[in-house]
């Protein structure tokens, strides 16, 4: 349950109340006196007896929402009419649709953008392949692929459940970089199927983004699907996930005055984003870094370890710590945690080292309460927009694939990981830079196109002179 009211819980409520008297200051007091947050009140029917108002309020969860509006019932004399979900009014119908970017007015353009006009383009592209890139959609649209077994932190919910997220990708896709993506949802959690579902759709695309698919699965997917496709493939619960730690890390460690290859870097959580976070720190020069599981460090000796879980015992934890994350914990100068709400407490993160660093990135309840963990370390992050330093992914895929489609790139490198970290890290400008602001705001307008224009670079598109769509 969240602790303070969040938009996400808003609802409208709409209602009648006598005219006259003290009935707005009532409602106000009343949505106030529950724990709510009124964030709009309007009247839109006004007569001698009655006054129609809609109040609008943020609450905690659903059941909270119930309790406000069990309060305004309370009051003598409202009457309730209509109560409102405003995140599910969003989602009536979905979130996207699709619409021609070219005028169909009359036969001659209906004779250009269709039959029998479009049989000169089919065939040019049937002579040459590539020339679907610039003759098609495929220049600018990805395909976000799921198989609902690993939906934010809702686990395996199927691919219709998964539906409303993907929607809301492909929107957030359109809005930050211009891309046109589409969801697809694959009733199927068989690797081979998957990989080969995705094999036959993508000629279709300029990329594919793997998302909320379980781990260790999409490893193997990921994997396969790079060998076969000559298009980009990204997991962004991966690789997002592992721009925006680097970047926020990179200037998290400015702040205090540390060096990434110098400091302790303890890690709880070994799927599929820590994977890829920890292999991009490494990558940008992480030296000391104990990783944790549920079972506690991963270390050599351990008897469980499958090829993921091995690779991050080979490369990390060099004096075979074998305790729990309390214990790795102690002394580190950094916290990463992509794993499991409330594992940590205020006195784990006092006994790190000064000016400690913590993410605490499960989502939407972190591994120890923020409000603690402020109490005791320089900087700390979250996943949630609630708290300063927002680490939401949105801040890296829309330009990585930007760049991608723009410089026609055949696959994604770690360089251009590392490339796209930089660039976000740099949005944040010294004079900006501090203990609360160590990653600019997702609709900062500098984000998409600086992480773009890194990705293209690294790709080498402009060096042969590729320009955005």
């Amino acid at each position: 349950m969240a602790t303070v009211p969040s938009v996400s819980y808003s609802i409208t409520v709409r209602l009648e109340v006598p005219a006259g008297g003290q009935a707005v200051s009532q409602l106000t007091h009343a949505v106030e006196s529950a724990g709510g947050v009124v964030t709009a009140l309007d009247v839109t029917n006004a007569g001698h007896e009655k006054l129609r108002i809609d109040v609008t309020c943020a609450a905690r969860d659903t059941d909270h929402a119930q309790a406000i509006v069990d309060q305004l019932e309370a009051i003598d004399g409202v009457v309730i009419h209509k109560v409102s979900d405003r995140t599910f009014l969003m989602h009536l119908g979905g979130k996207i649709e699709m619409k021609s970017k070219v005028p169909l007015r009359n036969r001659d353009e209906l004779s250009m953008a269709y039959t029998p006009g479009v049989a000169r383009v089919s065939m040019a592209i049937a002579r040459n392949k590539e020339d679907a890139r610039r003759l098609t959609i495929k220049r600018n649209t990805v395909a976000v692929v799921t198989d609902g077994s690993a939906v934010l932190g809702l686990g395996n919910i199927g691919p219709e459940a998964a539906l409303p997220v993907m929607e809301g990708k492909a929107a957030l896709f359109k809005r930050f970089a211009g891309i046109d993506a589409w969801p697809i949802c694959l009733d199927t959690q068989d690797v081979d199927e998957i990989v080969r579902t995705v094999q036959v759709i993508a000629p279709g695309f300029g990329g594919i983004n793997l998302e909320d698919i379980g781990a260790p699965r999409c490893f193997e997917i990921e994997r396969r699907l790079r060998e076969l496709l000559d298009i980009p493939v990204f997991h962004d619960d991966q690789h997002g996930t592992a721009i925006c730690v680097l970047a926020a890390l990179t200037n998290a460690l400015r702040v205090v005055n540390k060096s990434i290859d110098a400091v302790k870097i303890t890690m709880a959580g070994a799927g599929a984003a820590g994977n890829a976070v920890l292999r991009l720190l490494l990558a940008a020069g992480a030296r000391n870094v104990v990783v944790c599981d549920y079972l506690g460090a991963v270390h050599k000796g351990r008897d469980d370890l499958d090829d993921s879980l091995q690779w991050i015992a080979d490369h990390t934890n060099a004096d075979g710590y074998a305790g729990d994350l309390r214990g790795a914990i102690k002394g580190a100068d950094v916290f990463v945690g992509v794993s499991a709400p409330g594992i940590l407490t205020g006195d784990d993160i006092a006994a790190m080292a000064t000016d400690a660093v913590v993410f605490a990135l499960a989502n939407p309840e972190p591994e120890v309460s923020v409000d603690e963990a402020r109490r005791h370390a320089a900087v700390v992050a979250t996943g949630r927009s609630d708290y300063p330093n927002q680490i939401n992914n949105v801040l890296a895929f829309p330009g990585v694939f930007r760049g991608l489609l723009d410089a026609q790139a055949g696959g994604v490198t770690q360089e251009m990981l590392l490339a796209a970290a930089g660039a976000l890290a740099a949005v944040v400008t010294p004079e900006e830079l501090g203990p609360n602001y160590i990653v600019p705001s997702v609709f900062h307008p500098d984000v998409a196109g600086a992480v773009a224009a890194a990705v293209r670079e690294s790709a080498g598109g402009r060096a042969r002179g590729f320009t955005e769509a």
